[in-house]
């Protein structure tokens, strides 16, 4: 029986963890993929850098990442078009007093 138990405890442990840490790694997903998005946007290619952080803006808005702001993004020029990436922290409670930390680097390159 306590076997079933440390188990259990185990497993709650787990699935706690992953619901506490798996929304940040979806919003990082979706994050790359709007980086992307809008470097490949033809309303960019060969714009001023206020159309790309428009474009951004919007892309983020739609798809509701909270973790990042067009301020935190760093926009190389590439030829004719822009290279967009960001490196941000994000902190979630897991239990009481612990937190886990995760750093991302997103970036519109392959």
């Amino acid at each position: 029986m306590s076997g079933f138990l440390l188990w259990s405890a185990l497993l709650i442990f787990v699935l706690l963890l992953s619901f506490k840490i798996g929304p940040p790694y979806f919003e990082y997903m979706t994050l790359n993929k709007q980086l992307k998005a809008t470097v490949n946007d033809p309303g960019t290619r060969g714009g001023a850098r206020k159309d790309v952080e428009n474009a951004f803006m919007n892309r983020q808005m739609v798809s509701d990442i909270k973790s990042i702001t067009y301020k935190d993004l760093v926009i190389t020029k590439e030829g004719d078009g822009y290279s967009l990436s960001v490196d941000y922290t994000v902190c979630v409670p897991v239990v009481s007093n612990i937190r886990a930390c995760m750093d991302f680097a997103a970036t519109s390159n392959k």
